[in-house]
């Protein structure tokens, strides 16, 4: 496959031999890689096909360009992996998505744990969101995925509980779980794991999950894990499960 610069074009600005890119993608495209008539591009739909693009006009707010060669690729894990990640203090949500992106996680659920320091009111929310899609979208391409992963707005517990119903693996890394001598390793559920299952992780904030939020968990069909002999920080955790889970099924 081409080694070409990557973008992600919504479904509205394909047209049967010709691309239509516009926003910020034309900015890094002018001022930031310096592209320009002639130059090759990979362009992605939102069905998660790719193809190589020749620019043939470029204007202000616009770029053309030309369909030139459908690939027939794919660089997903094979497995569907969703991180609900409980809301973390600072930045920290941003540097989880951008790395979960790069491994090849399938969408996230931010929520609100009983232990997150930070609470968003909805206006927060939506400056965040518009943020947050940016970064998974750059990772995306920058990574060259086939498919931007999707952001949830953040939920409340109860509401994660109902949106896993249709996975066909629950878990939930559990510090305490780290701590026992006949714990449940993450590495032994991932051997009986199959391809094309749907996974659904759950991860605390800092201070890790009440005792409520484990019981409640529990009750749910959530296995408790750990994630190593060691504590893991949580902009640690989605990362060490989304590793573990390429080197197992994509490089064993």
């Amino acid at each position: 496959m081409p080694n070409l610069q990557r973008y992600f074009i919504p479904d509205s600005d394909w047209y049967e031999t010709e691309v239509i890119i516009k926003s910020d993608d034309v900015h890094h495209l002018t001022r930031v890689m310096r592209y320009k008539e002639g130059d090759k591009i990979i362009c992605n739909n939102e069905d998660s096909q790719a193809a190589i693009c020749k620019i043939i006009a470029v204007e202000k707010n616009v770029i053309r360009a030309e369909v030139l060669e459908w690939l027939h690729e794919s660089v997903e894990l094979p497995l569907d992996v969703t991180i609900a990640q409980g809301l973390p203090k600072g930045d920290k949500l941003d540097l989880i998505l951008q790395k979960a992106t790069e491994l090849g996680v399938s969408s996230f659920i931010p929520y609100q744990a009983e232990r997150s320091v930070v609470v968003w009111d909805d206006k927060k929310i939506a400056k965040k969101m518009d943020r947050f899609r940016k970064i998974v979208k750059e990772a995306s391409e920058q990574s060259h995925r086939n498919k931007i992963p999707i952001i949830s707005s953040p939920m409340k517990l109860a509401d994660l509980i109902w949106e896993s119903d249709h996975y066909d693996v629950k878990l939930f890394a559990y510090e305490e779980e780290a701590k026992i001598e006949n714990h449940q390793s993450f590495g032994g559920i991932l051997s009986k794991v199959e391809r094309g299952q749907r996974l659904f992780v759950c991860i605390g904030p800092e201070g890790g999950f009440t005792t409520n939020e484990a019981k409640q968990l529990k009750d749910n069909g959530f296995h408790p894990v750990r994630l190593g002999p060691r504590i893991l920080r949580t902009e640690t955790a989605a990362l060490y499960v989304l590793a573990s889970i390429s080197y197992q099924f994509e490089e064993l």
